[in-house]
């Protein structure tokens, strides 16, 4: 190839000034690169593959230049993070996927409070197909799995992630324990992420797991307005530990209009409400208040209980049912 010198005859002045123009010119381009880095990151939570680097003209040399000067940092071997400061919980996701490999996608509960989900923290989860190595970065938790279907996936703000109704029962699956699950399930429906009819039938695909019986009498709970534990299955329990038969869905007249009361026992003046999921809904929460405290007026004695508790630590609650009843004067055996 023919010298630059030869090209271009002219003074060796004039030569290292057209030098000094080509550098400049290639700095410019260099910062019009980082400057298309930085505006893709800002729309990524701060970070950004080294893939996305490459096809945005950032070669690993130009990476590593602004991490020498305590510009950016490298996270893993695949992320690059355009600033100095801890990264968010989403930008944390998007580094756990990107780290995972080609194929991950976020799944369970993260993918749950990428779509949305308030006040539930269970870590970072992200699923490979089977039989994928499991890299993981930081504390997340990556699950080679045989439940591949891409019709289970959707791309929300540059990352894929697992439906609502999906991610739910994964969510339900890796949950520290059946309570978390539970209370999982409820709140996806709950902040309207996803349908109880549609969380209901992803219950229904699992075919293996330890929790598949806690996970699908719970989805029907949800499906069917958090009433599917009736009554007749609250009795049920109470004869199992020895208490005595209730009445169910006594009418009285209150303060407030008719309530119809879930189980009383009369005789003790002991009452038990069995609260479903609508109940947690702002305008339930008053009706409830304005109905116990009827009932505490009136001198008897309540306890609410959850369906979900009912669901995932019974022997608790009916543990404090007993207490009450002995409370009012029952004697066990009686």
């Amino acid at each position: 190839m023919t010298p630059l010198s030869e090209r271009c005859p002219q003074p060796r002045d004039q030569w290292l000034t057209g030098t000094a123009i080509l550098g400049t010119l290639s700095r410019m381009r260099s910062t019009d690169a980082l400057d298309t880095v930085m505006t893709v990151a800002c729309e990524q939570d701060g970070v950004l593959s080294r893939a996305q680097a490459r096809s945005l003209g950032v070669d690993r040399w130009a990476i590593a230049n602004q991490v020498d000067a305590g510009r950016w940092r490298v996270y893993g071997d695949q992320a690059i993070a355009v600033h100095p400061m801890p990264l968010s919980f989403r930008a944390r996701c998007r580094v756990s996927v990107w780290q995972a490999g080609e194929n991950a996608v976020l799944d369970g509960s993260s993918a749950l409070t990428w779509h949305g989900l308030a006040n539930f923290d269970d870590g970072i989860h992200v699923i490979v197909p089977w039989p994928g190595k499991a890299r993981r970065w930081d504390g997340s938790v990556v699950h080679p799995t045989r439940l591949w279907n891409t019709e289970d996936f959707t791309f929300r703000a540059g990352l894929r992630t697992t439906r609502p109704d999906v991610a739910a029962i994964r969510a339900a699956m890796w949950a520290r324990s059946n309570r978390a699950g539970a209370t999982v399930m409820a709140m996806t429906v709950q902040q309207r992420l996803a349908t109880g009819n549609a969380v209901l039938l992803e219950a229904k695909r699992l075919n293996r797991h330890k929790r598949r019986e806690l996970i699908l009498q719970v989805a029907k709970d949800i499906a069917d307005g958090a009433q599917a534990l009736s009554e007749l299955d609250f009795t049920a329990l109470c004869r199992k530990r020895g208490f005595p038969t209730p009445t169910r869905q006594q009418l009285r007249h209150g303060a407030n209009g008719r309530v119809y009361l879930d189980v009383i026992w009369e005789d003790l003046r002991v009452v038990v409400e069995i609260d479903g999921i609508h109940h947690v809904a702002a305008e339930k929460v008053v009706d409830d208040a304005l109905r116990q405290n009827d009932l505490v007026i009136d001198r008897l004695g309540v306890l609410r209980i959850p369906v979900l508790g009912l669901r995932t630590c019974p022997e608790k609650f009916l543990d404090q049912v007993e207490a009450l009843l002995r409370v009012a004067g029952w004697t066990p055996g009686c």
